[in-house]
């Protein structure tokens, strides 16, 4: 047997059924009947309340138990799903983790005590069954007999006791969850519940928040240290309705997934009611520049420094950055005592892959001023880059297991008078950093309202980040080839726009498509995650508005596909000037320009870049009466050429592809039928008219695209993608 989730996604379970220690029946109506709340409700209506409705349970237990889902499990999938879409309870769709224990029958027939356990990185928000692998139970729970387990074994054992081998990896949580005995657990990494933990005093704040209703767990190092101490809590506090973790967050039991929900939610709450009785204004302010320049004025600048050599010729790593501000986030990065507060270390250890020990520091950017803003940026992160190599060494020589140095620059730049930047290996990655920031400002602005925030010590925030075993940080694991690249596609509308997007996108890089049919590509975009902008090319200044947009969403951009392009048709010696003027504006104006902009951009992040154009045999091989287009596409070509001139001890590169016969808006189906009918042959019969007697796509040009884009030493060339027509050939 197996279960079908969202998109597709498939876990295969053998020939079992979830769910056997009650009825469906009997499990239904005991979350139904539950009453809200538990013995620690909240106040409603101020902070965290709870969402659980009867009815889109009922509805999701009868749409999973139609594949054969249990209701054990359906209620565990509804209420994860409710936990991660309220950030009050979580930082990211990711930032916590959920679990249920029930038994199921393996291929054997024999029935066994599993723990369904969210996936490590699964988006709680939209988990699917196949987000909840099964484990074997009782060899996790044996474990709690050993004295000690290190990261790369527990992981190794997590593995092993996986029912299906192909499942998710469970997170470091996963032997507390196996260890406590409550069937359902949730855990929170709450802002609002770190904001009393991350101080001096707070366990006996805690315990004044929440009573006897928590058990406190001091710190200790993720895995299976907490998993032993937390068991050993709940020993000691059986009735307890779940555990306070010291700079872990908070967990909550329950018999059902509505009352462990409920119960987490009704704590939160608690919470959040305390921290309203501190101090009010929190981040005394330093003074700042009158005027200050723009977040897109600047990520360029700091993409460029937070790009890491290679060390082979001029290759990078590159990252996609995300901007955030607002008034609590201006107010943090705007304090007199930042540097304090915000380096102080993590809210908790699992933000580490995400945010790294400490943010960067950077001055305010004042309008006009940017080479000062940039010179002081890139000594910020040398600065920091050192620092944490020194950090490195401090600690390296308790690591067992040959751990090396991770990348030494910071995953947070916090930038006064603006806000801050979250960068990632991808636009998702970068979004979720910047995510676990907020949420870790709101802990730092919580903690500092009431006393004053505190974090790890440097030994155990090292211990957290290097010797957990959990395998490489989101940045180690993506491989593809133009990962963390920003792609800029113009008209991005049409056909080959569209498959150089996609193709792009499916090499890693995040995409921007320009063009003026925003409805055209707006469905497209979303299906590859990519950014859609109305904008006229050729018009200059939609056109400067257009790669601020970029800047500001990922920060920068690497590869410009300048695509856009139309036909016009005549004898030159009758056309009118206008049409001509016309064409040139959209066929060589706009090429210049949004190279232009993209060169300058390239320029600010030192990085290289890739300029890439698609032109017409026509600038070689011209056919009567199609002057007004090709002379245009002539210039480009010269276009091209001069970019790759002036620009190539930059270390960016000008090429251009001549695509011929591809159906798209610039060769319409009825133009292709006018040819053809002219000719005396077929619609395919006039395509296949070249050297190898093959029809050109879309996609063969947008292949072309992305291997110039890889040609890190290939700069000048025209590629023709037409077949193979010698009086088109350049030599």
């Amino acid at each position: 047997m197996s279960v079908e989730g969202k998109g597709g996604d498939r876990l295969k379970l053998g020939p079992m059924r979830f769910g056997e220690r009650e009825s469906d029946k009997a499990q239904e109506k005991s979350q139904a009947d539950k009453p809200r709340g538990g013995k620690a409700r909240g106040d409603k209506g101020r902070g965290a309340e709870s969402r659980w409705k009867d009815g889109e349970a009922q509805e999701l237990i009868r749409e999973l138990g139609e594949r054969d889902v249990a209701a054990d499990l359906a209620f565990r999938v509804y209420a994860t799903r409710l936990i991660g879409s309220d950030r009050r309870l979580v930082a990211q769709g990711a930032d916590g983790s959920t679990s249920v224990k029930t038994r199921i029958k393996d291929v054997t027939g024999e029935s066994i005590d599993v723990l369904c356990m969210q996936g490590r990185g699964v988006d709680m928000a939209e988990i699917t069954v196949a987000g909840l692998p099964a484990l074997r139970l009782e060899p996790l729970r044996a474990l709690h007999s050993l004295k000690e387990l290190s990261g790369e074994d527990r992981v190794r054992i997590q593995r092993r006791n996986h029912l299906d081998p192909e499942a998710p990896e469970t997170p470091v949580e996963t032997l507390m969850h196996a260890l406590l005995p409550p069937r359902y657990i949730d855990h929170c990494h709450a802002a609002a519940v770190l904001a009393l933990t991350n101080q001096a005093e707070g366990e006996t704040l805690c315990r004044e928040v929440f009573g006897e209703t928590l058990a406190v767990v001091p710190y200790t190092l993720p895995g299976f240290e907490l998993a032993k101490a937390a068991k050993a809590a709940f020993d000691a506090k059986p009735e307890a309705e779940g555990l306070v973790l010291m700079k872990h967050g908070i967990v909550t039991f329950g018999d059902d997934a509505r009352e462990s929900y409920e119960r987490m939610v009704s704590l939160i709450s608690l919470a959040q009611r305390r921290l309203r009785k501190g101090k009010r204004r929190v981040f005394a302010p330093v003074e700042l520049p009158r005027r200050l320049a723009e977040p897109a004025e600047i990520a360029p600048i700091l993409r460029g420094s937070l790009a890491l050599s290679e060390g082979v010729g001029d290759r990078y790593r590159r990252c996609v950055l995300t901007f955030r501000s607002g008034e609590v986030i201006r107010d943090f990065v705007n304090g007199i005592d930042l540097s304090r507060y915000a380096q102080a270390g993590p809210t908790t250890p699992q933000n580490l892959p995400f945010t790294k020990p400490w943010p960067v520091i950077l001055p305010a950017p004042e309008l006009g001023r940017r080479a000062a803003f940039a010179s002081a940026a890139r000594r910020a992160i040398e600065d920091y880059a050192a620092d944490y190599r020194d950090y490195f060494r401090r600690h390296a020589q308790r690591l067992t297991s040959g751990e090396r140095l991770q990348d030494p620059l910071p995953r947070i730049a916090l930038v006064r008078g603006l806000g801050f930047f979250a960068a990632g290996p991808d636009a998702a990655t970068a979004a979720a950093a910047a995510d676990v920031m907020e949420a870790s400002i709101d802990t730092i602005a919580g903690a500092e309202s009431l006393s004053q925030y505190e974090s790890l010590e440097e030994s155990q925030i090292f211990d957290a980040e290097y010797a957990l075993g959990e395998g490489a940080a989101p940045w180690e694991t993506e491989s593809r080839p133009l990962a963390g690249q920003v792609a800029v596609v113009t008209g991005g509308a049409g056909a080959i726009g569209r498959a150089t997007a996609r193709a792009f996108h499916a090499q890693g890089a995040e995409v921007a498509l320009v063009d003026l049919d925003l409805d055209g590509m707006r469905s497209f975009a979303q299906a590859i995650r990519a950014l859609a902008i109305r904008c006229d090319v050729t018009d200059e200044a939609d056109l400067t508005q257009a790669f601020e947009r970029v800047c500001e969403t990922f920060g920068g951009l690497d590869i410009l596909v300048s695509n856009a392009g139309k036909t016009w048709q005549g004898r030159i010696g009758e056309v009118e000037e206008a049409e001509i003027r016309q064409s040139f504006e959209l066929n060589f104006f706009a090429h210049y320009r949004a190279a232009k902009s993209a060169v300058g951009i390239m320029l600010q992040q030192g990085t290289g870049g890739a300029l890439l154009f698609n032109t017409s045999r026509q600038a070689i091989n011209p056919s009567a009466g199609a002057g007004p287009y090709g002379l245009p596409n002539a210039a480009t070509l010269a276009l091209v050429r001069q970019f790759a001139v002036d620009y190539g001890v930059d270390g960016i590169r000008a090429n251009a592809v001549s695509a011929e016969g591809v159906r798209s808006g610039v060769l319409t189906e009825e133009t292709i039928a006018k040819r053809a009918l002219a000719r005396g042959v077929s619609s395919e019969e006039l395509l296949r008219d070249n050297l190898l007697h093959r029809e050109v796509h879309a996609d063969d040009v947008a292949r072309v695209f992305v291997d110039l884009a890889l040609a890190d030493k290939t700069t000048a060339a025209i590629v023709n993608v037409d077949g193979g027509n010698i009086a088109s050939a350049l030599r």
